[in-house]
């Protein structure tokens, strides 16, 4: 079988090159000609772990290629997949659809023979239908169905989400679009990976539920951290009770500084406008929203407290900026609220993490940085985690209040054991859990 990805953002590199591993000849089309130039030498522009031999792998193989011309990459293709941005439109929070309708009108341009459109961006309800709609008003003799095929990848471990997924999802307007779909997902369906074929709408949907599901149980658990702080209680272990329940399930049950990221943030905003929109509004994640967005304000109170209720002209180190480990991606990182909050409040913030600083630099100025995790904490008043990578979760503690000048650690990924610290003479801050551990 032979597809397009147009887009060689996240979703579609990832897509694209794990395609190509089940068989498929994959050609990946983007108008920036720098990124193309790149990915042709073998340079991957994105950080996502196990990615570069996965590319270089299937590119040796002449299963992947890379090329600007769309008309060239859907010559004699089943399939040609929409993953460019939907980013929040600014004013409303309504996904901005710009980039995949123009997709829509590039591909009718360029067809020529029987082939399925699939939307693999997240996108709003309806939204494969005005596809069609685009397609069919520029080419009214096109033959051609739309396909829904939302993706489910974590960063960091988006490959391993491709390749041994929960579910695949598809929204088919036709059992011949149907049809060609599971022939691509052919190798998941020989190790029974459920395969859900439904409408557009559906599908579409299901994405967004999927997002904004899992950003509440964030919310909530972090609401709950902030009441074991009150009540004496410890969120891990309330956590761990609730999380045993079937029901409820353990994952996204811990807590921090709020979530982000390029998912949830956008899926949640934009899912609320659609409900909006059409009369049924989503109270729940309405608040969900509201909530998120204040806790990574009132983050760098918590800091700011630990540091004797004022950081002026005091050093902050501050380990990991990054919205989670094994990503260098900054959309919506909580450190996007709390720096700046230090330094308006008189901090000099040293920083440091192990992706995400070539990007950080542009959107965090005044910040200096440091070669590793130690080189943050030399003179230092405080130090907080704010991304928990694993190379932050076995500092050598005796190393590290030798370094600061005061033993204060924030640790707002509850990596540390309470009790731990304590007996290394730190005076430490985390999330709901101000009882003492049980061992």
């Amino acid at each position: 079988m032979r597809i397009a990805m147009i887009g060689t953002g996240y979703v579609g590199l990832v897509s694209g090159a794990c395609f190509s591993e089940f068989g498929v000849h994959v050609t990946c089309v983007d108008k920036d000609a720098g990124k193309i130039e790149r990915l042709r030498r073998g340079e991957i522009p994105i950080y996502e772990p196990g990615l570069d031999d996965l590319v270089a792998r299937n590119v040796a193989a002449g299963r992947l290629s890379f090329t600007l011309d769309l008309k060239e990459a859907m010559q004699g293709v089943d399939a040609v997949f929409i993953a460019v941005g939907t980013p929040s439109r600014r004013g409303d929070g309504h996904a901005d659809l710009s980039y995949v309708y123009g997709a829509a009108e590039e591909i009718a341009a360029n067809l020529d023979h029987y082939t399925v459109v699939v939307t693999k961006s997240t996108v709003p309800v309806g939204t494969g239908r005005e596809v069609a709609d685009i397609i069919r008003r520029v080419r009214p003799d096109a033959e051609f169905d739309v396909a829904s095929n939302p993706e489910f990848l974590r960063e960091g471990s988006a490959i391993g989400d491709f390749m041994r997924p929960d579910r695949v999802v598809i929204g088919a307007t036709s059992d011949r679009a149907g049809e060609v779909m599971r022939r691509l997902y052919r190798p998941l369906y020989l190790i029974e990976t459920p395969i859900v074929v439904t409408s557009l709408e559906t599908a579409e949907l299901t994405k967004y539920a999927a997002n904004t599901f899992l950003a509440a149980k964030i919310t909530f658990i972090n609401e709950i951290a902030d009441l074991c702080e009150k009540v004496g209680a410890n969120v891990h272990d309330v956590a761990r009770g609730i999380g045993l329940d079937g029901r409820i399930g353990k994952k996204f049950l811990h807590p921090g500084p709020g979530y982000g990221g390029s998912c949830f943030p956008k899926d949640t905003l934009a899912l609320v406008r659609t409900a909006q929109q059409v009369g049924s509004p989503l109270r729940i994640i309405e608040t969900v929203v509201d909530i998120n967005d204040k806790r990574k304000k009132r983050m760098a109170e918590r800091i700011i407290a630990a540091c004797g209720g004022s950081v002026a002209g005091k050093t902050v180190a501050v380990l990991g900026v990054a919205f989670k480990p094994n990503t260098d991606d900054m959309r919506d990182s909580p450190s996007l609220d709390i720096v700046p909050a230090l330094i308006e409040a008189g901090a000099t913030v040293r920083a440091y993490d192990p992706a995400a600083m070539h990007e950080a630099e542009k959107l965090l100025p005044g910040v200096e940085w440091a070669k590793d995790a130690y080189g943050t904490l030399e003179g230092a008043d405080c130090v907080t985690i704010l991304t928990e990578w694993n190379e932050f979760r076995a500092l050598d503690l005796r190393r590290v209040k030798a370094l600061l000048k005061a033993p204060v650690m924030v640790d707002l990924r509850n990596i540390y054991n309470p009790d731990d610290m304590a007996q290394a003479g730190f005076i430490y801050t985390s999330i709901g859990r101000t009882a003492p551990a049980l061992s």
